[in-house]
């Protein structure tokens, strides 16, 4: 509870204002002896805390004098207005001291132009501060009226009406209406009929200052409890509270009351309340110790003493009818306090200082007489401070100018009386005091006061006592540990003693003092660390030296901090919605256990961080939900210890909510032997975005739930073999897949499956493409790769053309499910059919495989022209030697004149071995070369005509008459039946000579084929092709090809096998 002491030496004064000027405002407070500094408030009326309202209008300003430590506060008003005036308190409080003064404002002046009474409080602008129509109040003449009895404004408030309540205010002065009325509604509450009270508390109280005060109440039920509040706050009993109940009567008594007292108080029963306001009055400053007269002689020091009733009263000191100040006194006069007492100390007395002097409070005066005499008596000699060991002997020894003066030695201001230890002596003008034996009660301040005179010589006797560390050593052993948050100020006060006054010296392990700051007094040593560290952590040595021994005492300081962050925050794993974090605690604690953690999240892109939690929470291991699928997050996390909460960690990787995919579908058995067996399966119907990162394969004994998981890291294929079981059991098996939120429900075989081997019937799984012959040119690679199947492993052999393979040439490889025939480089002698045995005991299977390795083929032969006629010359030959290993499906024929030399292609794709060329010029000789085509392209010769045509001009012709040109309709060319692969265009053709030009008519299975897009039919002079674009498996069948004139007609037909793409 704060004290009301006396820490103004300056107080503000009451003053009349001219309307428009500036006025400012002085206070000053001594912190000689305040251990913070202290707070000041300005108020005007009982409650407008003005430092609210500072802006242009009202400016406060605060200075500190180093040397004085004497605080100065100012508060200016710029531009008074008639609204400034009024009643104004300051309050200066520190820790348990308070202070207060009252002064008044009165503002004088007129305002003649009605339009500045409209402008605001403020120079800021036309919204600055607040509306002052006080200037537009009628203004009234005072009268002189008597003093009139004190009134409570607060029951003429309740009693008015609503619309009265600013003439009230401003009547009586309370300038903060809006405080009034916030005040008054809570005293005006309509009392009801209470279920809890008999009797409420009274509207207010009023108690002086210092006095006691009880409230009381009665309460329906005598054991009801009952709560008591000030200011809305709990009131706990104590000394200064006291709580009393006697039968229904319940009793609140309040002693020795002060300004921080005068509060609004509620009583409390169950859900009722009832509320009363108590005003604390300062009662008048009285004078309890009157000044007494003083004699004294010219230089010596006088003190006037007075003593009032209240601490921290206003002293004001008069001599002659004029007031002291430190301005006016200068350097003469010092004013001193010390609670109750006020000293007016006057250094050196002179004869200007004769006079009357006055103390005077607002409850009363007290005054006395100095009076000053010229010196008379010299010292010749005084008085020495003397310091000694116990069992010494001490001689105060002085010497004045009269033999005759006689005189009294005091100690401690007591008279000393001889003994058989102290003796006095007065021999001539010496004045001598012993004392044998010197105890430590002797130590102490010795005078001499000669008698008759306003003199006394004093000196000191010091006891030479051994230094001593007074300190708290209640803990371990001998270790006082000092706990110190860092950042905060540390000081510590240790008391010493001994005489002389001891020599202290701090050390922090063996270096000097550290970044401590060492203050030292007579008898107390100060450790002041100003916002501690880490690095002041440590072992303190404190050790006290004098002439008489030396003492040493340890201090242990620990410094405590908020923790360091936590480490490795990382994601282990997530949910739909969810996921689990974990992190590693803090590398330092700060010196304080950790109470718990808080997290934090946001979405990666967004810089808006979001709160987890608000309660510690105490695990390393947190499971974050109501999270989007799919979304990046990122984690942060904060350690809390008694100290309070540490730096962010650094933040977790992104993470991503992510749910396990569905169960692994289609689970089934593919293969079992004595110790294996084989599982394969499908994807999960639901994936999602987290993918999938393997499959788990657990297994267990049919009628056991010990699943044993197969593979240690899951695999990615979809098929995996089991091994290690044991033979004869049946086992249940499951898979599941795993991916970055964790395992999938279980895919379960339905039915246990016994494990042993089994017989299995060779089998040759032939693949479809190997079904027919396979061509593959010469050079090229063969790989063929046959599956097979059965139980045990079959014996694979490979056969040629009815023979055991033993050409090294071919090399094959064979497995447990497949074998494989490769050529490296195949050449026309590898063709031939080979045949794949597999064989188990007496059972086996076989399969055919033929090859056919081609080239392309040699030239045609015997290429000679065998008629010309007109523009028409006739070829025959005969087919090439080598064909390359296959068929020959076309001729290309080429023809070239004597002149140019140059080639030009005449029919391509000529299927018979003999043809027509058409359209020669008449008196060219032309040569002709053909060249053979198979699978492989065309041959790489050409063979070369061994005779020429010659095409003769029109005076050799032959007449017509004499030959006939006209023919029936002959194919020189057939249709060949064809197999083609659905999907890629195909062609048919054939050659057909006739004259006049015969009419072509295509048929499909006897059908004729018009206008289909689908067909497209071409004659090049007598080459017919149907070409097939994209067959279907439904445009196989026979196609026919029928010429037709007047002479008669020819047909030729061929069978069109489609087969569907191979695999």
């Amino acid at each position: 509870m704060s004290e009301l002491t006396g820490l103004f030496v300056e107080r503000p004064e009451s003053v009349t204002a001219t309307k428009g000027k500036d006025i400012t405002f002085v206070a000053k407070v001594d912190s000689t002896n305040l251990t913070r500094k202290p707070t000041m408030k300005w108020l005007k009326g009982k409650w407008l805390d003005l430092g609210s309202k500072a802006g242009k209008h009202l400016q406060f300003k605060e200075s500190y004098d180093r040397n004085t430590k004497i605080y100065t506060y100012e508060m200016s008003i710029i531009k008074v207005v008639d609204g400034d005036a009024g009643g104004y308190r300051c309050e200066v409080t520190s820790k348990d001291k308070c202070d207060s003064c009252t002064f008044d404002i009165s503002v004088q002046g007129r305002q003649d132009n009605i339009l500045e009474a409209f402008k605001r409080s403020g120079d800021a602008g036309e919204d600055a501060g607040d509306l002052d129509f006080s200037a537009l109040l009628k203004k009234r003449e005072k009268k002189q009226e008597e003093p009139k009895e004190e009134v409570d404004v607060w029951e003429i408030l309740k009693a008015a009406k609503p619309c009265d309540y600013e003439k009230i205010a401003f009547q009586y002065g309370i300038t903060d209406l809006r405080g009034m009325l916030k005040r008054l509604k809570k005293m005006k509450i309509e009392p009801k009929k209470s279920d809890a009270f008999l009797r409420k508390l009274d509207s207010a109280y009023s108690v002086d200052k210092g006095k006691r005060i009880q409230l009381s109440v009665e309460v329906a039920d005598p054991d009801a409890p009952i709560k008591w509040l000030k200011n809305g706050q709990e009131i706990k009993p104590s000394a200064k509270y006291v709580f009393e109940s006697v039968g229904n009567k319940r009793t609140l008594t309040i002693n020795k009351c002060n300004l921080s007292d005068d509060a609004a108080y509620e009583c409390v029963v169950g859900e009722e309340k009832c509320f009363t306001e108590v005003f604390v009055k300062e009662p008048p400053v009285t004078i309890t110790k009157l000044l007494d007269d003083v004699h004294t002689v010219v230089g010596e020091k006088v003190e006037f003493e007075v003593e009032v009733s209240e601490e921290g009263a206003h002293v004001k000191w008069m001599k002659d009818g004029v007031e002291l100040t430190k301005e006016t006194a200068g350097s003469k006069y010092r004013f001193k306090k010390d609670g109750k007492r006020h000293i007016l100390i006057i250094n050196e007395a002179t004869k200007e200082d004769i006079g009357m002097y006055y103390a005077v409070t607002n409850g009363g005066e007290s005054k006395a007489e100095l009076e000053v005499e010229d010196k008379e008596l010299e010292v010749l000699q005084s008085i020495a401070d003397l310091t000694v060991k116990a069992a010494e002997q001490a001689v105060f020894k002085c010497e004045v100018s009269d033999e005759k003066v006689t005189g009294k030695w005091f100690k401690d201001g007591v008279e000393v009386q001889p003994s058989d230890r102290i003796k006095m002596s007065h021999i001539g003008r010496i004045h001598k005091l012993t004392i044998n034996d010197v105890k430590p009660s002797d130590a102490g301040d010795y005078t001499f006061v000669p008698d008759g005179y306003a003199l006394s010589l004093s000196a000191k006797l010091n006891f030479l006592d051994p230094p001593k560390i007074h300190l708290d050593t209640s803990g371990s052993g001998n270790k006082n540990t000092i706990i110190v948050v860092a950042g905060n100020k540390l000081r510590l006060d240790v008391e010493i003693t001994g005489e002389p006054a001891p020599t202290v010296c701090w050390m922090k392990g063996d270096q000097a003092e550290g970044r401590v700051r060492v203050e030292t007094r007579k008898t107390l040593s100060s450790f002041v660390i100003e916002g501690a560290e880490r690095d002041d952590e440590g072992l303190y040595t404190i050790t006290v030296t004098n002439p008489a021994g030396e003492d040493k005492a340890e201090v242990i300081i620990k410094i405590v901090d908020v923790p360091n962050p936590p480490e490795n925050v990382k994601c282990m794993s997530v949910g739909e919605d969810c996921a689990t974090i974990t992190w590693d605690p803090p590398s330092f604690d700060g010196g304080v256990p950790i109470k718990g953690y808080l997290m934090e999240r946001k979405k990666i892109g967004s810089s808006r961080w979001t709160k987890l939690n608000f309660d510690v929470y105490e695990s390393t291991t947190y499971e974050a939900k109501k999270m989007i699928e799919g979304v990046l997050y990122e984690m942060r996390v904060f350690a809390v210890n008694g100290i309070g909460m540490s730096q962010p960690s650094a933040n977790s990787k992104p993470f991503m909510p992510i749910a396990p995919t569905s169960e692994p579908t289609r689970l089934m058995v593919d293969d079992v032997t004595d110790t294996t067996c084989a599982l394969k399966w499908r994807p999960p119907e639901r994936i999602g975005a987290g993918g999938i990162d393997g499959y788990i394969i657990e297994y267990c004994k049919e009628g056991s739930d010990q699943w044993v998981q197969a593979n240690e890291e899951p695999v990615s294929k979809n098929q995996y073999r089991v091994k290690g079981l044991p033979a004869g059991e049946k086992m249940l098996f499951r898979v599941v897949a795993v991916n970055i939120a964790g395992r999938s429900p279980p895919a379960t075989l339905a039915q246990g499956v016994t494990i042993r081997e089994i017989m299995e019937n060779p089998k040759i799984r032939l693949p479809r493409h190997l079904r027919t012959k396979l061509i593959t040119l010469v050079g090229e690679k063969v790989n063929l790769v046959i599956p097979f199947q059965g139980k045990p492993r079959p014996v694979v052999t490979w056969f040629k053309d009815g023979v055991p393979l033993d050409d090294k040439t071919v090399g094959t490889r064979t497995s447990e499910v497949d074998t494989i025939l490769f050529i490296r480089t195949a050449e026309r002698t590898h063709s031939g059919k080979y045949t794949l045995s597999v064989q188990i005991e007496n059972m086996s299977d076989s399969a055919d495989i033929h090859i056919q390795v081609v080239e392309k083929p040699g030239p045609p032969i015997a290429v000679h022209v065998t008629d010309v006629w007109g523009f028409n010359a006739a070829l025959e030959w005969k087919p090439p030697k080598d064909d390359g290993n296959c068929e020959i499906i076309g001729y290309t024929i080429q023809k070239a004149d004597k002149k140019t030399k140059e080639w030009f292609t005449v029919y391509e794709h000529n299927r018979r071995p003999s043809c027509t060329v058409s359209d020669l010029v008449m008196g060219n000789e032309y040569s002709f070369r053909v060249f053979s085509e198979n699978i492989c392209g065309l041959s790489d010769e050409a063979g070369i005509s061994k005779n020429t045509a010659v095409i003769a001009k029109t005076g050799n012709e032959i007449p017509a008459e004499e030959k006939d040109m006209n023919t029936s309709p002959k194919f020189t060319a057939p249709l060949v039946d064809r197999t083609v692969v659905a999907g890629y265009a195909a062609a048919i053709s054939c050659a057909v000579r006739g004259y006049p030009k015969p009419k072509i008519i295509w048929m499909k299975n006897n059908m004729i084929i018009g206008e289909d897009p689908k067909f497209l039919m071409q004659n090049n002079q007598g080459v017919l092709t149907l070409n097939i674009r994209k067959p279907s498996l439904f445009d196989g069948g026979r196609y026919s090809c029928r010429a037709i004139n007047d002479l008669g007609q020819d047909e030729v037909e061929c069978k069109l096998e489609v087969r569907g793409t191979p695999p």
